[in-house]
């Protein structure tokens, strides 16, 4: 058995955090760049708003549901670098095949292997981190790994805009991305090793995994992980619900290009999304922010500020006021990653974590990925015909959007009530860190 005291600068560790963060910088380039083409690929395709959350956004989560719960039960148990190696280059391989579809279907059946192949990336991920540090240092070791974050979202939008214009097609920016994730596919296979399962817990080191049952019977008698896990499916809802919607957008209500909307907010995305993720990881870094009320406090206190800018963002009509809110707002969206999948892990036994990951980006994929494509799509499609402009319909739905903000910070100051009582039920008594 391992305790804090343990070293966590071997360059080993931090070399696993930064490979992972890669991954899953590729991992968002791939799911962003299908913002970013959304305008065209709706227009060539002749889809209403609705029809379009459907096709890019329902048919990624429901398979990326169905192919998660089973991949994190074996990833409880089995080699999870394997794991993250196979998926990426699954989802790499769709991705590049989206950028040779001709028709609806054949993009639809693309997209579905995308999100089969994504399903591996993020919980046996976050777990291999989990093992590699001590529970006082892994809500800065998965801030970190978080910068993949904004880095994906410049590759998904600067960069694949650049490519659209470049080559005048939306295929092309597919096809880019998707490729060099093959790649890199290997060099996780060769240079990533696993780790030890539960070698920081004081109990639960074991290697057999538990049932989906089991899992999801403890996250529902758990309440902190609970309320953790509502605060990061409510704050993808609010945020990367948004962020969906943003380059269309943008395009409709200010007349800007793919390649212009795209080098707009893929600049703020990268700068402001890196620099308040390495802030909020030099801030996590501090002893006193290895007590996880305070990151709690401190994720509800952002979130709740933040959600007023992101009215404000779809209220002006000024490009200008609406682009110096979004420098505001898209921090808040990204800095909350790593210390919200932190905090779940904390309140995980290492037997659950892959699993329990795996729950929670259900959660999260369902708001952002279905409900905020499709209920904001059918908003938009039902206002169009009474505002007579899809620019000004797609507004008041982003309006409404914005305001779910409240309701993560909610969640996020409610989870802190019970983290005394559920951290001894995890067999650490004390004060957590």
């Amino acid at each position: 058995m391992n305790n804090e005291t343990t070293p966590t600068l071997s360059p080993a560790r931090w070399y696993v955090v930064t490979i992972l963060a890669l991954v899953y910088a590729l991992n968002i380039a791939d799911r962003y760049v299908v913002s970013t083409v959304l305008e065209p690929i709706r227009k060539e395709f002749a889809l209403s708003d609705t029809g379009v959350g459907w096709l890019t956004g329902v048919s990624l989560a429901f398979f990326y549901i169905i192919a998660g719960l089973p991949i994190a039960r074996y990833a409880d148990r089995g080699n999870r670098r394997n794991i993250v190696a196979v998926a990426l280059v699954t989802w790499s391989g769709m991705t590049a095949l989206l950028g040779m579809t001709q028709n609806f279907w054949q993009f639809l059946l693309a997209r579905i292997g995308v999100g089969i192949g994504e399903a591996g990336c993020t919980p046996p991920s976050t777990s291999i981190i989990a093992d590699n540090f001590p529970r006082g240092r892994r809500a800065f070791a998965l801030t970190l790994w978080a910068l993949g974050l904004p880095l994906g979202a410049w590759l998904g939008s600067s960069v694949a805009g650049a490519i659209v214009d470049h080559f005048h097609s939306w295929r092309a920016a597919f096809i880019a991305l998707g490729v060099p994730g093959v790649l890199f596919g290997a060099i996780i296979l060769f240079t990533v090793r696993e780790p030890v399962r539960g070698r920081f817990e004081l109990r639960g080191r074991t290697d057999d995994a538990a049932t989906f049952v089991e899992t999801c019977r403890f996250l529902w008698t758990q309440r902190s992980a609970w309320h953790i896990n509502a605060a990061g499916a409510v704050i993808c809802l609010w945020g990367w619900g948004m962020l969906f919607w943003m380059q269309t957008y943008f395009e409709r209500a200010y007349g800007l290009s793919t390649s212009e909307a795209g080098a707009r907010l893929g600049t703020i995305y990268f700068w402001a999304g890196t620099l308040a993720t390495i802030a909020t990881g030099a801030l996590l870094a501090l002893p006193q922010m290895q007590d996880v009320k305070r990151i709690a406090w401190f994720l509800s206190a952002i979130v709740i500020l933040s959600t007023i800018p992101s009215f404000l963002i779809f209220w002006t009509h000024s490009l200008s006021v609406a682009t110096a809110m979004l420098w505001i707002v898209i921090p808040c969206v990204y800095l909350y990653m790593g210390p919200t999948m932190a905090l779940l892990l904390n309140f995980l036994p290492p037997t659950m974590r892959a699993q329990g990951m795996a729950i929670s980006l259900l959660a999260a994929n369902v708001c952002n990925l279905i409900v905020a494509p499709t209920v904001v799509g059918w908003i938009s499609d039902t206002l169009a015909p009474r505002l007579g402009s899809n620019a000004e319909s797609l507004r008041y739905a982003l309006l409404a959007l914005s305001l779910t903000g409240f309701w993560a910070g909610y969640h996020y100051l409610t989870s802190v009530r019970t983290f005394d009582s559920d951290d001894v039920r995890l067999g650490h008594p004390g004060k957590l860190a």
